[in-house]
């Protein structure tokens, strides 16, 4: 099963990746993924619809002209985080004025991860404070203790869970009557507008039973008022992370920035990556997309993942869930029952 939203973390150790691409990138075929820290580059042709493999080095020599780079990634997959910290170190040595945004950290806490920055306060404070992520020690510690040490700012890019929530429950109107030190949370100009990025989310929401929001259309085809909310609060993530990314080109001309965010939001060059696009149509952008190989011994990109992004990671798929259908419905039934009345939107 595909990963394409934030969902369970594992906790696992970075160690060294058992597995690089070969650095012959007229190879016929990536290497084999012998186990979960394995990864494969590859290099996609988006007009041909073939891809080559690609070396950590070759990759980060095909970056360097990029003014962004996001790199999608399943956030619970350690294969996909060892990539990561393998090619962000590389990119950096080929690009000192370098900057890492990142979805992890909400943009409140911007001055908390800063602190951690200049050495003002300690790790323990960041992950408290700046509200890392379960799995930030194994997963996210790397990318920011080499930035630490190199001096490379780091963006917090995300709107802080709140606001998505109560985008979520009241709609982009909510932004409206936040009080005015808090409403630079959030994006100033949300992209609400239809087309692909919104039809991706509604068939999530359709394929999805955890939401509890029903169908994302009624009888008639049309989006119901649930559906539109929760795409405002999808939408207010993506705006925002976009805008983080432009404003810190803007105070640094010059500067390459690489995002980790979700494959959902990059894939397709759609969501973070469109909006972005939209604020400065001029900027070199790549994506670097998470893809499941069908046969970790002969891993390949199918041709439904070919329009993903400029590069691919290939990895092996995650341990599934749930064994069977009705071990799957268990789970459901023994959790926690979506009802009661919803928390008041007060930040």
């Amino acid at each position: 099963m595909r990963r394409l939203l934030p969902a369970l973390f594992l906790s696992v150790s970075l160690i060294a990746c058992t597995t690089a691409a070969r650095d012959n990138a007229s190879a016929a075929a990536s290497p084999a993924l012998n186990d979960l820290t394995s990864f494969a580059l590859m290099r996609i042709d988006q007009g041909n619809r073939t891809s080559a493999p690609l070396s950590v080095d070759q990759l980060a020599d095909a970056l360097k002209d990029y003014d962004v780079v996001f790199f999608g990634e399943w956030h619970d997959h350690p294969g996909n985080h060892l990539a990561e910290m393998a090619l962000f170190r590389a990119i950096h040595q080929r690009s000192p004025h370098l900057a890492l945004s990142l979805e992890q950290f909400e943009r409140d806490v911007q001055p908390v991860v800063d602190d951690y920055m200049a050495g003002r306060i300690g790790e323990e404070a960041l992950q408290r404070r700046g509200r890392a992520w379960n799995n930030y020690p194994e997963s996210y510690r790397p990318l920011v203790e080499y930035a630490k040490e190199n001096a490379l700012p780091v963006i917090a890019a995300e709107a802080p869970a709140r606001v998505v929530r109560c985008v979520g429950q009241e709609g982009a109107e909510f932004l409206s009557r936040m009080r005015p030190e808090q409403r630079h949370w959030a994006a100033a100009e949300l992209h609400l507008d239809g087309g692909a990025y919104r039809d991706k989310f509604f068939r999530f929401l359709a394929e999805d039973n955890g939401h509890g929001e029903g169908a994302p259309t009624d009888m008639t085809g049309a989006p119901t008022a649930a559906a539109l909310r929760s795409f405002a609060a999808q939408v207010t993530r993506d705006d925002t992370m976009a805008e983080s990314i432009f404003l810190s080109l803007q105070k640094h001309p010059g500067q390459k920035v690489v995002h980790i965010t979700g494959a959902f939001h990059v894939e397709g060059f759609l969501g973070t990556v469109e909006r972005l696009k939209l604020r400065a149509p001029g900027l070199k952008i790549a994506v670097v997309a998470p893809v499941e190989a069908d046969d970790p011994r002969h891993p390949e990109i199918g041709a439904q993942d070919m329009g993903n992004g400029n590069y691919a990671v290939l990895l092996r798929s995650l341990p599934k869930s749930y064994a069977n259908d009705a071990e799957m419905k268990a789970a459901m039934m023994m959790g926690p029952m979506n009802v009661g009345p919803r928390r008041q939107c007060d930040l």
